[in-house]
């Protein structure tokens, strides 16, 4: 009896995990077929997911309509570079909140939870006239710039410090390491996992960020791909679901690799942490 209703117990775990992963993957895997179908099946059968046989002619007329490449490139550019830069600054930030003493220090805490609440779109219009009065618009630094210093990885890098030992860090100044030395050369292999997740997070949400290029880009040369996959829907007349599909699809590509590349240092911050 027992038995039967463990067994019963693991059918029924399955059956919500299966439930939850078809949640999640279901509208992807439509965007995908839908991608491969012609735009008169779509017409005919819109509720109709499978195509009648396979066509890349979607892809083609992708390739063909915009330079995916330079878009591609531009993008990768500012969401590594948004990723890198606050990294880099995080671990100094978050190491003196969490390691060091200074007067203030539970106010500036206070204002990096603050800065938490405040979305981009409030401060766009200041940041923009900023930016235009030094030239930098429509420049692969007005994209980067605003958004090096992170308050949630300055968040995430002081909490991951605060499980790390004092005494380690007063054995390294004891052997004459500099503070720098410690901060980049001593604690930050120990916060891979956080640095990690911070970079996949960065990374993510800076690649498919469609607002802030919007305002900040003024022509081809600095147009990210989010962006040219929103205007293959203007093309033409009327929506063309699978070219726009087919956009999307080549869009989510690098950033289901780069989740499955960093996806174990993820759970070991999110394990580690709980």
């Amino acid at each position: 009896m027992q038995e039967r209703w463990r067994a019963g117990k693991l059918a029924a775990s399955w059956f919500v995990l299966l439930a939850v992963a078809l949640l999640w993957l279901g509208p992807y895997a439509w965007m995908v077929l839908t991608s491969l179908r012609t735009l008169p099946e779509i017409v005919a059968a819109p509720a109709w997911p499978l195509p009648k046989s396979i066509q890349f002619e979607a892809y083609r007329e992708v390739l063909h309509a915009i330079p995916v490449g330079r878009y591609f490139l531009n993008t990768v550019a500012m969401a590594l570079g948004i990723a890198i830069l606050q990294i880099l600054l995080a671990l100094p930030a978050g190491y003196a909140l969490a390691k060091l003493h200074f007067t203030g220090k539970k106010v500036a805490f206070a204002l990096v939870l603050a800065c938490l609440l405040i979305p981009a779109q409030v401060t766009f219009v200041p940041v923009f006239t900023m930016l235009g009065s030094v030239g930098l618009v429509n420049t692969m630094g007005a994209l980067v710039l605003p958004f090096g210093v992170s308050a949630l990885g300055t968040f995430l890098v002081r909490q991951a410090l605060l499980s790390v030992p004092d005494e380690m860090i007063e054995a390294a100044r004891l052997d004459g390491a500099s503070e720098l030395r410690i901060i980049y050369g001593l604690l930050a292999p120990m916060l891979r996992p956080t640095l990690a997740s911070l970079f996949l997070f960065s990374f993510v949400f800076h690649y498919n960020d469609y607002f802030w290029p919007l305002v900040m880009t003024t022509d081809d040369e600095v147009r990210t791909l989010p962006l040219a996959v929103a205007l293959l829907r203007e093309q033409g007349t009327g929506v063309r679901w699978h070219i726009v599909m087919a956009g999307n699809v080549i869009l989510s590509l690098p950033v289901l690799a780069l989740f499955a590349a960093v996806q174990r240092q993820i759970l070991r911050a999110v394990t580690a942490r709980a």
